[in-house]
């Protein structure tokens, strides 16, 4: 089959989703030639980072419509309305946006078999196609502002509900992710395919180095606790000041925290929070960090607080894991089948709990060094190799049905 892999460069303070998806496009870029496939790059960009160009013998197709295709189309819908107006004056026709036909026609003469899109975007559903999906935590916890205010839970319902039901095939990183797409939007099983998520490779990859100027670098100081997430609600940086201050009234224990990550609207709270808990001083936010310094946060940090109340999965954990940073994260729903016994899981909702998991790790250094090993070894488990691995499978499977009929009748 030819697959259309769909590029979008985006933006690294995206985070996770960013991170993910250059990923395997690279690991697919790196690893296509050992699949029967065709892969085709297609972007709707001016152009694709020639960094992404690991083989040349992949093939890539500009959906960039040049301002010549743009009048075409335009004056082809406009003359198709005027001819419909005419043959029925009562009709009021509504001229309709020219880019999808493009891109179908795009995709059909291009022999395009199917396409694949690593976000939750998808070009057409006039070709078959296939959905990964990180979270449906609208659906399950609508209460948090970033799913459900200014009609974003409408909006992501309206796009989930057409588009997974006509999935080729939806991939998702953990049997729980697989029951909640079955449970939500009703969608056969056989078609929904667990690939869990791969350790990000920067991290596999990373020098070894300590990285010890980082302290410098933004002023901090020894055995803080490390939160690389953006500042949405739902990541519960409020949980873990919480517990950082109950640590510190109980036990005279003060843990400086290190939150890194860009805003989403959220961050003069937890600095109000802060202020409010007398924990200003124990408090750095450090913005977005490039990845050189995200690896050496991570190996200087007495541990990863990843106390989301979101899941089932989720990417700092595993490159925690990599970089031999024990890990404290929430028992959030798919945690346990993503993190195993390699982390410490606890209730994000209770902030005691949360203190004294990091406590058992300051008083039991053999169990922060178990937790490290156990880490090193799980974050090995599953690499973007494995998981394009796990796609050329699945794309072989769908091969038997889609060679029935041609890529131009789609």
């Amino acid at each position: 089959m030819r697959v259309g892999l769909i590029f979008r460069e985006g933006n690294p303070e995206i985070g996770g989703g960013y991170t993910f998806s250059h990923q395997i496009f690279k690991s697919i870029l790196n690893f296509c030639s050992t699949s029967s496939h065709t892969f085709v790059i297609l972007t709707t960009e001016n152009h694709i980072p020639s960094s992404f160009f690991v083989s040349s013998n992949v093939p890539n197709i500009s959906l960039y419509p040049t301002l010549k295709t743009r009048l075409k189309y335009k004056f082809a819908e406009y003359l198709n309305a005027v001819l419909k107006k005419l043959r029925n004056p009562r009709i009021k026709f509504k001229i309709e946006d020219w880019y999808p036909n493009f891109i179908l026609n795009s995709l059909q003469s291009n022999c395009i078999d199917i396409i694949w899109e690593l976000g939750l975007d998808s070009l057409t559903m006039e070709v078959p196609y296939i959905s990964t999906v990180w979270d449906l935590q609208h659906r399950s916890q609508s209460y948090f502002p970033e799913v459900s205010v200014k009609g974003e839970w409408d909006e992501r319902e309206k796009k989930f509900a057409t588009k997974f039901r006509r999935s080729a095939f939806i991939f998702t990183g953990t049997e729980v992710g697989k029951a909640e797409i079955e449970k939500f939007y009703q969608v056969p099983a056989e078609r929904i395919k667990v690939l869990p998520f791969p350790t990000p490779q920067f991290a596999l990859d990373a020098p070894l180095e300590d990285g010890k100027q980082i302290f410098k670098k933004y002023n901090l100081p020894e055995n803080y606790l490390f939160y690389p997430a953006q500042f949405w609600s739902h990541k519960n940086h409020v949980g873990l000041l919480l517990a950082v201050k109950w640590l510190k009234d109980k036990y005279e224990l003060v843990f400086p925290v290190v939150l890194s990550g860009s805003d989403k609207g959220n961050k003069e709270y937890i600095r109000q929070t802060a202020g409010e808990l007398n924990l200003s001083q124990q408090v750095h936010f450090i913005g977005f960090v490039p990845q050189e310094d995200l690896i050496s946060l991570y190996r200087n940090a007495f541990a990863l607080t990843f106390v989301t109340f979101f899941g089932p999965d989720n990417l700092p954990p595993l490159e925690a894991f990599a970089l031999g940073c024990p890990v404290v994260a929430s028992k959030v729903s798919g945690a346990e089948e993503q993190l195993g016994d390699a982390a410490l899981l606890v209730d994000p909702k209770d902030p005691q709990q949360i203190a004294l998991a990091i406590k058992s790790l300051w008083d039991n250094v053999t169990l922060r060094q178990t937790l490290v090993q156990r880490g090193l070894k799980r974050a090995t488990k599953w690499t973007g190799k494995d998981y394009v691995k796990g796609v050329f499978s699945i794309l072989d499977e769908f091969a038997a049905i889609r060679r029935c009929w041609s890529s131009t009748n789609s």
